[in-house]
């Protein structure tokens, strides 16, 4: 089995630091663009990135994790080529991802050397998070940018899967933070309703970056799933 870690709109694979600890064998992508290459315009162009990177290497017995944007990208592979995967693990994501016009914003003004931005994204999305990751997330964030950000928001504001996410038949866990203002609890209700068998992790004193707030509890719930699954 062979779990690969997909992250969110302008991040990267040290979202999933603590993930990557806990399964050695687990492997977290940096998707193009982030920041090395250039990104894909759309989440179907994420995808098809995804899918040569599985291919060329070879993977078998695929387990995607995804988390916001890389929820999306997961739920499209899903979708698309079930046969490809043994299962999938969907963070702080939902089937449609609309974009409030202020985080858009934030992106188009990043302000001078893109301090603005950057203060702004961090006191967003990495409250409780340790000190020394949130150093990490910061440095990486600036390599990334602003217009990368954009980027992959818009392509989530044009992600729509709600009428077609019933139709995934694959093993799913469904993880969301108790207090996630971005992608909230009823997202993930709504996911584990639809998705026939899907098991649901809600997990207390954690936002959207649940995967870093409250590593133990996410890897505990990552490794029940993934024990059914053998």
């Amino acid at each position: 089995m062979k779990l690969l870690y997909i992250h969110g709109a302008g991040s990267s694979g040290l979202a999933y630091h603590y993930q990557s600890q806990r399964f050695p064998d687990s492997e977290a992508l940096d998707l193009p663009g982030h920041p090395d290459l250039r990104p894909c315009d759309s989440i179907e162009g994420y995808l098809e990135w995804v899918r040569g990177f599985i291919a060329a290497r070879r993977y078998q017995d695929v387990v995607l994790c995804g988390h916001s944007m890389g929820g999306a990208i997961t739920l499209l592979y899903a979708l698309r080529y079930p046969e490809e995967l043994q299962g999938i693990i969907l963070v702080g994501t939902g089937t449609r991802l609309r974009v409030h016009p202020d985080y858009l914003q934030q992106c188009r003004e990043p302000g001078a050397n893109n301090a603005d931005w950057l203060e702004r994204r961090m006191a967003a999305y990495y409250p409780g998070v340790a000190e020394d990751i949130c150093r990490a997330m910061r440095q990486r964030s600036a390599e990334i940018g602003p217009a990368v950000e954009l980027n992959d928001l818009l392509a989530c504001d044009r992600f729509d899967v709600m009428a077609e996410v019933q139709n995934i038949r694959l093993p799913a866990l469904v993880i969301c933070g108790a207090e996630d203002p971005m992608t909230p609890v009823r997202y993930a209700d709504y996911l584990a309703g639809q998705i026939p068998g899907a098991q649901q992790a809600i997990i207390p004193q954690a936002t959207h970056f649940v995967q870093l707030q409250q590593p133990q509890a996410v890897n505990a719930s990552i490794a029940d799933f993934l024990q059914t699954l053998n």
